[in-house]
């Protein structure tokens, strides 16, 4: 049988060889730094045993997901050798069942299976075709014939040391002497990600005025693990091509900015070239097909404002120059609850904030257990900039808008429409509600007549704050004038 994938050694020396080659490889120290993008940049230590002149080597326990056009190595002894890599394989078929019966093809197996009474029957069968896929079945020859199936589950006699059993790169390298040689092996892979989540949480009768805590999730798809890793997270959107090649790993020293002296538990966040960098207090481990969370951020006191925005056309697209009546007109009768956040010092943050999903909880005063009140989603946030969470409808907040008037005048280029809305409050408290209308009809419109001055927010937008009573109603009458010619 020929090495590389099976082998023939025997009985439990055989395994402990393995083992021994596989624990060998693993290497040393590990660093890897997670971007928001589903990639991480991986730093490992390893010591290579080379002779002078050209050495095959094997890493073994790489990860699956491995970009293997992105490795980069270099020593980091204070010796050098004058390590080149000649040659590079990335093997990402370690050995299963299927692969080893098809390195059995033309010799003789074992098959187990379960006999009467739980006992158990062993059957000897040559392996004339191992099979690869779903759409070829095995062909195996027994005392009774050929069957395309198995007649149980093989039993294998041994295992090649060299068997790949886990992704791996083989290198050709030559070095100018022999010895020990400290590197780094640096490269990109998949499946490795992180993101921010935050969690708001007010006290009964405390108004909008939150405790507020962040973590980071870190998952670890990448088909290996990380023991006791350094673990670094980027935040920002860093530019990718399809094929992303490394030339170096040398990144550059960065100013640190201080926020606070980091405690035992909080991660420190510098400035690193366009984006932010977040080093975790400690090592961990990060296993293959693992979610760990990590606490990154907390602050009290953090105080928002409360907005109510009745917005009936929100994510209404329309051409120019569209004047049927009935477009642009629905029932939509909600009225939007936005908590506005200022990301600053005096509010009790004034921090980078990672994007991520917010969640919203109010304590109830009776039992004071937290509930559960709205979500939102905050791109990257620098400080003192605003951050304003879309966290759900008021109840009791309602509103209708009703076109009364529309009148096209095709010869001079002009049409007209009116509309009113109205804003009712079921509340014991007075609110003022941010009316928002989408003038899409045209890309030239002018308010002709309104019960209130407006605010031109954007070119076709137009904006009135209605101060509504408790318990009581309010209304804005407006028209427009769109001009085509």
């Amino acid at each position: 049988m020929k090495a590389g994938r099976t082998g023939r050694m025997e009985g439990a020396a055989a395994w402990m060889a393995v083992l021994a080659l596989a624990a060998a490889a693993r290497g040393g120290d590990i660093g890897i730094t997670v971007y928001n993008a589903r990639f991480a940049c991986v730093k490992e230590a390893r010591v290579l045993e080379l002779e002078e002149g050209e050495n095959a080597l094997r890493l073994t326990d790489m990860p699956g997901e491995l970009e293997a056009d992105s490795v980069v190595l270099r020593e980091t002894g204070d010796e050098p050798f004058g390590v080149e890599v000649l040659e590079q394989r990335y093997v990402n078929e370690p050995l299963t069942e299927e692969i080893w019966l098809r390195e059995m093809e033309g010799r003789e197996v074992r098959f187990r299976r379960d006999g009467p009474g739980g006992t158990e029957k062993v059957e000897r069968g040559t392996v004339i075709r191992g099979g690869r896929g779903k759409d070829m079945e095995p062909m195996v020859g027994t005392a009774d014939g050929v069957r395309f199936s198995m007649p149980g589950q093989p039993v294998f006699d041994g295992l090649d040391a060299a068997a790949y059993l886990k992704p791996s790169l083989e290198w050709v390298l030559r070095s100018g002497k022999a010895g020990r040689c400290p590197v780094e092996a640096a490269y990109l892979t998949g499946g490795l990600s992180w993101e921010a989540t935050y969690n708001l949480v007010a006290a009964e009768g405390r108004g909008d005025e939150y405790a507020m805590d962040g973590w980071v999730s870190i998952r670890n798809d990448s088909g290996k693990d990380y023991p006791a890793a350094a673990i670094k997270l980027l935040a920002g959107d860093v530019h990718r091509v399809e094929r992303l090649r490394v030339e170096q790993w040398d990144p550059p020293d960065c100013d640190m900015f201080e926020l606070e002296e980091p405690t035992a538990f909080r991660p420190e966040e510098r400035r690193f070239d366009e984006f932010h960098l977040y080093t975790m207090p400690r090592r961990a481990t990060l296993k293959n097909g693992e979610l760990k969370q990590i606490q990154f951020l907390r602050a009290e006191g953090v105080r928002g404002e409360r907005e109510y925005v009745y917005e009936p056309l929100r994510g209404l697209w329309r051409g120019y120059n569209s004047f049927k009546r009935e477009e642009g007109l629905n029932g939509e009768k909600k009225v939007a609850v936005h908590l506005v956040v200022s990301n600053s010092e005096t509010n009790g943050l004034g921090v980078p904030l990672p994007k991520g999903t917010v969640r919203l909880y109010r304590r109830d005063a009776k039992d004071g257990r937290a509930e559960f009140t709205g979500e939102s989603f905050i791109d990257h946030t620098p400080k003192d900039e605003v951050v304003r969470l879309d966290v759900g409808y008021a109840f009791d907040l309602a509103a209708e808008r009703t076109q009364t008037d529309f009148e096209v005048h095709s010869g001079t280029g002009q049409a007209v429409e009116r509309f009113e809305i109205k804003v009712r409050n079921h509340k014991a408290t007075v609110v003022q509600v941010r009316v928002v209308e989408h003038l899409w009809r045209c890309a030239t419109w002018e308010i002709t007549e309104e019960s209130a001055p407006h605010e031109k927010t954007a070119a076709d937008r137009a904006e009135w704050v209605v101060e509504v009573p408790a318990d009581g109603e309010a209304a804005v009458t407006y028209s427009v004038l769109y001009s085509w010619m």
